[in-house]
């Protein structure tokens, strides 16, 4: 493969992370499948597994042929750091993760869009208005976003962790009447009221 026929490298910052993004020879764009994961704080394997579901094929939509992973080369010219073959996504089915794992309940990835989708919406507006931001303060903004939708999700969740715990309690015992033998939500009978 000739020089200019391998992907170049450069890092990326999304707000506080920052991930490895790769420009193919045609100007489109890549992520490795293991920064896709590692950005929503799962594994690799759950990525691929993903890939290989319907979850992609419906997430994107009917006549969509899923782009299944690539081994892609890259330039290794001036890098000190890094394989010089991946496992490549191009960036429409790393979003298409990214969303999967929220509808699993994923925090990271709900997090991570979240802020994502409110970027994108205040560059709309920031362009309409003649509002000019550089990258850095994007990046701080964001990151300041993911914080504070962390933490509201954690007292979220701290909020309805009692009614969570109350109803694995019922689920058990209900679990432990049907193993004795007995209906949960029979009611009883003239028999067990003489008894």
């Amino acid at each position: 493969m000739a020089q200019n026929d391998k992907a170049q490298r450069a890092t990326v910052q999304i707000g506080p992370l920052s991930v490895d993004g790769f420009q193919m020879p045609d100007g489109s764009y890549r992520m490795s499948i293991t920064s896709a994961a590692t950005a929503v704080d799962t594994s690799q394997q759950n990525a691929t597994n993903f890939l290989r579901s319907k979850a992609l094929k419906a997430l994107q939509g009917s006549g969509y042929t899923p782009q299944s992973s690539e081994q892609i080369e890259v330039d290794a010219t001036g890098q000190g750091r890094g394989q010089t073959r991946i496992t490549a996504l191009p960036l429409d089915v790393v979003f298409a993760f990214w969303l999967y794992q929220c509808s699993r309940g994923n925090k990271q990835a709900y997090n991570l869009l979240a802020a994502l989708g409110l970027e994108t919406l205040e560059r709309r507006f920031d362009t309409a208005f003649g509002v000019e931001r550089s990258e850095s303060e994007r990046n701080a903004i964001l990151t300041q976003r993911l914080q504070q939708t962390e933490s509201a999700l954690s007292a979220l969740g701290e909020a309805y962790a009692e009614p969570d715990v109350l109803r694995e309690r019922v689920t058990r015992l209900e679990q432990q009447l049907r193993d004795a033998g007995l209906d949960p939500w029979q009611l009883p009978t003239e028999e067990s009221n003489d008894g």
